[in-house]
């Protein structure tokens, strides 16, 4: 009996079964809550995320409008290269429901590999045990679960954490890689390139910039030879865009979101787009920068940890500081933030602040933002719900630099770093 007993917790234990339960949660999901585009709207598991507003995007392409040539995207090709290609693919009968399928299909082949890279990441660190504890966790974790249906962060999480997966292990040039594919689908990954000077000789760095370089170069040339302003515009978009959602938005007295409008405003330069006579920033954005960089250098400076942990809390700081200082916020970047505190501290008080942090960013959106049609003007926090968005602003600022200050903790210990960390192997 006790073998048998034995014999059925290794079993149960294994990442195979953590893997069908893990797709096989999220297929119910989407089988019972099917996307489907009505008369009344937009209806299941992708309604109130970004889906249907990228797939109006992508069908631009049934009037001869792609991207980069003849509209513009605020995030580099990969996305919108793929979500057009497959409407494009489906041929005659593409509509919303089959197109959202196949995206949804592929985020979660990106969010699988999330949860493998999570474990993977976890056990280096921590040992078998404790990273598939990790793994368990971040498969309970409901935000990721949700965002990959109404977004695409899911892909740039794949690349990041694969990016660091690589750098632990010691393999560079497939980190180089990974992260490159990663700032191709949003810019967040770059900010890695802090970990990699803080933690690697010279010359790594310069062959991990390099390499990495090269990829997005390759990428991007082809697009400023299409439409140069276009490609342009993809590369500034989101840092003239107004405060939203954060502090900064309060201090300027913006009280929508961030989205920059219809479809229709992706035919025009971002000059041209109505922002709907937002305010400028109080506080401009080069001294928030600068804040931010200072802030970069004193934990650079002064950190004393050289571990592979020391890796993680390093990338988690600095993600921190630049979300602090931004000036919009999306409720989808806790899918990032979540891996990364988890790694960083395998316990029950990781677990408490992304649990925390996912009830804030759920009860801004959708609970508090989906009231905003019926206020006056439409889509702008105000009335009676205003006091209650602007107190879960204050408290989701505080929780995150909360998490900074842990993460930064973590660095100013001094542990020593161990024979086969992948920092040493360079």
């Amino acid at each position: 009996m006790k073998k048998g007993s034995a014999g059925t917790r290794s079993s149960l234990s294994n990442a195979g079964v953590l893997v069908m339960l893990f797709l096989g949660f999220r297929l119910l999901m989407f089988l019972a809550y099917q996307p489907v585009l009505t008369e009344h709207g937009e209806a299941g598991i992708g309604a109130g995320g970004d889906r249907l507003f990228h797939f109006r995007l992508a069908a631009l392409a049934d009037e001869g409008k792609f991207p980069f040539r003849d509209w513009w995207s605020e995030f580099p090709p990969i996305w919108p290269a793929i979500s057009t290609g497959v409407f494009l693919l489906l041929g005659e009968g593409v509509n919303y429901s089959n197109w959202s399928l196949v995206l949804g299909m592929l985020m979660l082949a990106f969010e699988t590999g999330n949860l493998l890279l999570v474990r993977g990441i976890g056990c280096l660190l921590y040992g078998n045990s404790t990273g598939g504890n990790l793994a368990w966790v971040y498969a309970l974790s409901i935000a990721p679960a949700i965002f990959m249906w109404w977004n695409f962060d899911s892909m740039m999480n794949f690349f990041f954490l694969m990016g660091i997966y690589y750098l632990i292990k010691g393999r560079d040039s497939q980190a180089a890689l990974a992260i490159a594919l990663g700032i191709l689908v949003k810019f967040v990954p770059a900010l890695v390139c802090g970990a990699i000077i803080r933690y690697r000789r010279p010359m790594p760095i310069i062959r991990f910039a390099t390499l990495g370089a090269i990829v997005v170069v390759l990428a991007y040339l082809p697009l400023f030879a299409i439409n140069y302003e276009l490609a342009s515009v993809s590369l500034r978009a989101q840092a003239e865009k107004p405060s939203s959602q954060t502090i900064w938005a309060l201090l300027d007295g913006n009280y929508a979101t961030g989205n920059f409008g219809p479809v229709e405003d992706r035919l025009k330069e971002p000059g041209e787009v109505d922002n709907g006579d937002r305010n400028g920033a109080r506080i401009p954005n080069w001294l928030r920068l600068a804040v931010a960089a200072g802030l970069g250098l004193l934990v650079f400076l002064t950190t004393r940890r050289d571990d592979d942990r020391a890796l993680i809390a390093f990338v988690g700081v600095t993600i921190l500081i630049f979300y602090l200082q931004a000036q919009a916020w999306s409720p989808q970047w806790v899918s990032l933030i979540i891996p990364l505190t988890l790694l960083a501290f395998p316990s029950a008080r990781g677990v408490l602040a992304t649990i925390v942090l996912s009830l804030l960013a759920f009860a801004e959106y959708p609970v508090l933002w989906s009231r905003t049609a019926d206020l006056d003007p439409p889509g702008e926090m105000g009335g009676e719900w205003f006091l209650p968005w602007a107190l879960i602003v204050l408290l989701r600022t505080g929780l995150l630099a909360g998490l900074a200050a842990a993460f930064y903790k973590v660095l100013r210990e001094h542990v020593a770093a161990p024979e086969t960390t992948g920092q040493e192997r360079q």
